[in-house]
């Protein structure tokens, strides 16, 4: 094909797919062509190997020997994607042939996510589900909201450069901020952003800090890389030292307190998620199916499930309790950087390093909001190409809004339904953690520079 004639083409196939990602994508006006021109040979009226015929909609449906091809709102999960966009050329339909162009096998994903309609008039095979937020009964602890009051004296080490924010929470009770520093942690006040003291943390690096759901306890995991790795739990008040959990040989990556105070989940470069009892310190379970590094760690709202994410994209949902596993959520092709629920416990939200922010229906582990370009890249930068299209952190707020931080160098908060509700750029400082106050009224990003920063307050 002559080279103006291919660009003219791709320009066209380019707009069909821009324009439909407005439209309605159907298989008789959109897919069947795309089908007729690379697939029918093989799997049509004629021949259909596999046992597939792709020439008319209800055998699309039923698939072939190899089960379904197509499975409605997952083109991921669907055999007939995956074989499409399949990277090695021995395994990718159709077979010894250029592949199918991207903008075809784009409206091929967005004719599966949309539900698979048949025609103009058809409806989504994928059933609706409800993302509204249910408010829960507060079930904290009455009296003031926990805050500093007469912390040990301790000087922070003093850096040629602030560590970066690698570690941020905001106690679900209180204007009080814990943050990230070289073998310690800052507490801020959440109003004024002024320093309320710091606590001592000589185990190494602070990788996660959690607020107890009373935000009476703060939990700090980390350590030393290749060293030492283990679990604190200190009391807000008085900064006092309550317990230490794990001995691992490498720093914890990944850490949760359970609810009710009673459990520590910790994990890492190990790969195993080890679940102890904080009364005695002792190990429960050791949870042993993730095949990459532990990322993130959470417990559900109510105690009786954990999360988990991992390197490779993997999300396992367990049984807190038994220690058995539920759900594994299939979707993410690249590390999965953050994980965090709802407070109503209908919703687990997951961000990685392939661009996806998914709001998960705990219930079932479908993916009941999907955001492919959460944090599209950013303008190409010299011979690097694109800055990556990554999300890095998640935080959700008391009425189930979600702030996130990407690569792109922003920070965004989406509602309930998915939608974008403001966007905060960060052009100088990648935005590595967030927050959002326990009122609802303050969102927070931590820096790559080491600075905590009020994005807006009253929104």
């Amino acid at each position: 094909m002559p080279l103006n004639r291919s660009i003219a083409l791709s320009i066209v196939l380019l707009g069909t797919a821009a324009s439909a990602a407005e439209a309605v994508i159907t298989y008789e006006e959109h897919i069947k062509p795309i089908f007729r021109e690379h697939c029918l040979k093989c799997h049509g009226d004629d021949e259909q190997k596999a046992d597939l015929n792709l020439a008319n909609f209800t055998a699309v449906l039923k698939g072939g020997s190899g089960d379904k091809a197509v499975v409605a709102g997952r083109a991921s999960q669907s055999l007939l994607f995956t074989a499409i966009t399949a990277e090695d050329d021995a395994e990718r339909m159709p077979p010894k042939k250029a592949a199918i162009p991207a903008p075809q096998i784009e409206l091929i994903r967005q004719w599966i996510q949309g539900g698979l309609r048949e025609s103009s008039g058809s409806k989504s095979l994928v059933a609706e589900r409800d993302t509204s937020f249910q408010p829960i009964s507060d079930t904290r602890q009455d009296g003031p909201p926990p805050m500093p009051e007469s912390l040990p004296a301790f000087t922070p080490p003093s850096l040629r450069r602030p560590l970066p924010v690698i570690a941020m929470a905001a106690s679900p009770r209180a204007p009080l901020i814990a943050v990230a520093g070289h073998e310690h942690v800052r507490l801020l006040d959440a109003t004024t952003q002024q320093s309320l003291g710091a606590l001592a943390f000589p185990e190494g690096q602070p990788n996660v800090i959690r607020f107890s759901a009373d935000g009476r306890v703060l939990m700090v995991a980390g350590g030393k890389p290749v060293q030492s790795g283990s679990v604190v739990l200190f009391d807000v008040k008085t900064g006092k030292r309550l317990t230490t959990i794990g001995d691992e040989t490498d720093a914890v990556l990944a850490a949760d307190l359970s609810p009710d105070q009673q459990l520590v989940a910790l994990g890492g470069s190990g790969k195993v998620i080890k679940i102890y009892g904080t009364s005695d310190g002792k190990l429960r379970h050791k949870l042993t199916k993730h095949t990459d590094w532990i990322t993130a760690l959470a417990f559900s709202p109510d105690g009786k499930k954990l999360a988990s994410s991992d390197r490779a994209g993997g999300i396992h949902l367990w049984d807190a309790a038994g220690g058995g596993i539920l759900l594994s959520l299939s979707e993410h092709k690249a590390a999965v950087r953050a994980i965090a629920w709802r407070s109503d416990g209908k919703m687990l939200a997951s961000g990685g390093e392939d661009g996806l922010l998914i709001w998960w229906d705990a219930k079932d582990g479908w993916p009941a909001i999907t955001k492919t370009n959460a944090h599209p890249p950013a303008r190409p930068q010299g011979m690097y190409g694109k800055i990556p299209n990554g999300v890095l952190s998640l935080a959700f707020g008391p009425t189930g809004e979600l702030l996130s931080a990407g690569r792109d160098n922003h920070v965004r908060l989406w509602s309930t339904s998915g939608g974008s509700v403001r966007d905060f750029p960060s052009e100088a400082v990648l935005p590595l953690q967030t927050s959002i106050s326990f009122d609802g009224k303050s969102l927070f990003s931590g820096g790559a520079d080491g600075v905590v920063r009020a994005l807006a307050s009253g929104h």
